[in-house]
């Protein structure tokens, strides 16, 4: 994997460039966000690793500039703080999974390869519902004609929901999708759907995915 590692504290960056080169990756070590939209911009980047706590430009003002410049690669956020709000900061800014410090190098591994094999696991060729499109083998979603940009898991998500359109689909489901192995925090469900409903229906009018309570969430429209 190329992997762009975004971590200012020279001990952790140190010892993570260790055990990602170690496990075979190539990294591109960044220790402020402008060294790192550089190489997100001019390197062929398979996933990030983006410390919240950088100086200057911090962690959530980096994702959030990746995403405006419609740069996908799926991301994961290093943060020392362990409330909810601050991991749900993380994921509403553009971010597919978060870990909070310390932990342990195999998790991280794991992580890095769920993310990287879950965003490349496309398959063909498109889903269409009203003016929504969905092109797998571009990983692209176009509404009423125009391109809309998702991260990697809001991608995968969309499409099993679409896939399986007028069928309630449990966040289990859904976690199982973006993990293989239903681990992960339901709650992260919840604030990538929350980003999907932005992007797929600025306005509010359509509403094409709606969350049955206790059950899970539905794609409203039919799909061809």
């Amino acid at each position: 994997m190329k992997i762009l590692l975004v971590e200012d504290d020279k001990l952790l960056n140190h010892h993570l460039t260790t055990v990602l080169g170690e496990a075979g990756n190539q990294i591109y070590n960044a220790h402020d966000g402008e060294l790192a939209l550089h190489y997100a911009d001019n390197y062929p980047i398979d996933v990030g690793i983006v410390d919240l706590g950088l100086p200057g430009m911090d962690g959530l003002t980096l994702i959030r500039r990746l995403r405006e410049r419609q740069i996908p690669f799926p991301i994961i956020i290093l943060t020392a703080r362990g409330n909810w709000q601050d991991k749900v900061e993380g994921l509403e800014a553009g971010a597919d999974d978060y870990l909070v410090k310390p932990f342990q190098k195999d998790e991280l591994l794991a992580r890095l390869n769920a993310l990287v094999r879950r965003s490349a696991g496309f398959i063909s060729p498109r889903v269409c519902a009203g003016d929504y499109e969905l092109d797998l083998s571009r990983k692209e979603l176009k509404v009423a004609g125009e391109v809309v940009t998702l991260t990697s898991f809001e991608y995968l998500i969309l499409e099993y929901l679409m896939r399986n359109a007028r069928q309630v689909v449990s966040k289990q489901q859904l976690l199982d999708q973006l993990y293989g192995d239903g681990e992960g925090d339901p709650n992260t469900i919840e604030v990538m759907v929350s980003r999907l409903r932005k992007k797929l229906d600025p306005a509010g009018k359509i509403q094409p995915i709606s969350t049955i309570r206790r059950q899970g969430y539905i794609f409203n429209l039919s799909c061809s």
